[in-house]
């Protein structure tokens, strides 16, 4: 992981990916380089670059969001991801279901679940 998070959301609240690619996304008529969390209080920047980044502390916004989601997806870029079983567990401890899959799979299912009203959140690799 390099830098760190920061303390403003991109956006301030949830909404659909746009366009991604680049090394980047467009959402809400901006574009923004790098990953992203969406999550219920906003877009965020998010330094995590490979998967093998992802753990408890690049999701600690995730935790602290975690009496609003029900569902966090993951894209992992072009890479296929098994997460570390602790990670489940830890998120299933506060109510989370994991779904990895490739970035371009889980913009699609992030914006079809967020169009329905549903509880998700999205954890998102630039490719």
């Amino acid at each position: 992981m390099s830098g760190t998070a920061p303390a403003v959301p991109h956006f301030p609240r949830p909404v659909p990916i746009e366009a991604y690619g680049q090394g980047g996304f467009r959402f809400a008529d901006m574009s923004h380089r790098g990953s992203l969390l969406c999550l219920p209080d906003g877009i965020w920047a998010w330094p995590v670059t490979q998967a093998g980044d992802i753990d408890e502390t690049s999701l600690a916004r995730v935790f602290e969001n975690a009496q609003r989601i029900d569902m966090l997806i993951v894209g992992t870029g072009r890479d296929v991801w098994q997460p570390a079983p602790v990670l489940r567990e830890v998120l299933r401890a506060v109510r989370i279901v994991l779904d990895p899959m490739q970035t371009g799979s889980a913009i699609t299912t992030y914006n079809i679940l967020l169009d329905e009203g549903r509880r998700v959140a999205a954890a998102l690799i630039a490719v």
